[in-house]
């Protein structure tokens, strides 16, 4: 099978995500394909932060991302070949279908995948491999879900947080890999935001619960900035408390602070607090404050290992537009490791 039909095929599972997630935009009490509804409901169980407008925010980026001119420029600037591998792709649950790039670059490399999903994101991988399949029998060859343990691979990509990306390193050191750990976002403001702005940047922090590699846990503020402005900006998000698993996180956190003796600004469903730190816990956005772009500059370096993304009106090099982060393109690859290149390079 070469490479048109599968970007055929990945176009089809675009259209057909694009057409349900326009309908649910319009109007959210739309009838949705009956295979969709039953996967987010499945969803919706498997992971308590996953609720269904987050979920419909993923499916439409995938909806999105998937047509035949996106994956055409993409797969162009790589050498594509027909050598065969096994890749055993270990998928994280964080955000709805955070794994599922990784399945589409190995697809595109005419590889096959051998998938250990996440217990707390299985339903909507499931319900887009069957649509895939459906399309074409023979994709059943590109597609191995497997237990508990990876069997038969030639290769590995594995996402986890710090400490089981250390345990992927020591299992897996004899392969070829990429092991992803845990990275964070950040944010830099300068006081000429917009109102728009501080909405997109919004987005960027709460969407997903900041859950993330790509969510804002950080923001860098100049001296003598209003952080009432910053707090107003957020209430657009305040029913992410109503999330029990969130709410008892920013609880938890609240009480540990305020046992500590720590200063804070709360707005009752958010946390602002000073740290150096890059990467805050659920319910909280640290910030640091700064005198100059120099000093901006010299801060993004010491922690460049562990930053995915950051958003600012160009204020450095490199730097997205606020309300971005969320809507990564096929080519905003995790831990900035080029998977195309790394797939395409196996011997």
């Amino acid at each position: 099978m070469d490479l048109k039909e599968r970007i055929n095929a990945l176009n089809n599972v675009g259209v057909f995500l694009k057409n349900n997630c326009d309908k649910y935009a319009k109007n959210k009490d739309s009838i949705l394909d009956k295979e969709v509804e039953n996967s987010i409901k499945k969803a919706v169980i498997e992971n308590q932060y996953f609720e269904k407008d987050n979920i419909m925010y993923a499916l439409s980026n995938w909806g999105n991302i998937l047509n035949t001119k996106n994956l055409n420029l993409f797969t162009n600037k790589y050498p594509i070949n027909q050598k065969s591998h096994n890749v055993g792709i270990i998928m994280a649950g964080n955000i709805p279908l955070v794994g599922f790039h990784d399945f589409v670059c190995t697809f595109l490399c005419g590889k096959k995948a051998i998938i250990k999903q996440s217990k707390k994101d299985k339903s909507l991988s499931d319900f887009i491999f069957k649509f895939l399949t459906s399309l074409n029998q023979d994709f059943n060859n590109y597609i191995e879900i497997c237990g508990d343990r990876l069997k038969n691979f030639d290769a590995v990509i594995a996402t986890g947080n710090d400490f089981s990306a250390n345990q992927f390193k020591k299992y897996f050191n004899k392969f070829p890999n990429i092991i992803r750990q845990s990275r964070h976002s950040v944010a830099i403001i300068n006081g000429k935001e917009s109102s728009n702005d501080l909405r997109g940047l919004s987005n960027d922090i709460f969407r997903h619960y900041g859950l993330g590699c790509r969510s804002i846990s950080k923001i860098y503020i100049p001296k003598g900035y209003n952080l009432d402005v910053l707090f107003n900006s957020f209430y657009e998000w305040k029913n992410v408390i109503n999330n029990s698993a969130y709410y008892n996180n920013y609880l938890y956190n609240k009480t540990i602070y305020l046992m500590k003796g720590d200063k804070f600004f709360d707005n009752g469903f958010s946390i602002l607090k000073e740290s150096k730190k890059i990467g805050s816990p659920i319910g909280t956005i640290f910030f640091e404050y700064y005198n100059n772009k120099t000093e901006i500059n010299t801060l993004l370096k010491i922690n460049e290992n562990k930053i995915q993304c950051i958003v600012s009106n160009k204020i450095v090099k490199n730097s997205i537009v606020f309300g971005s982060s969320q809507a990564p393109s096929i080519e905003d690859f995790a831990d900035k490791e080029d998977t195309m290149n790394f797939l395409l390079k196996l011997s």
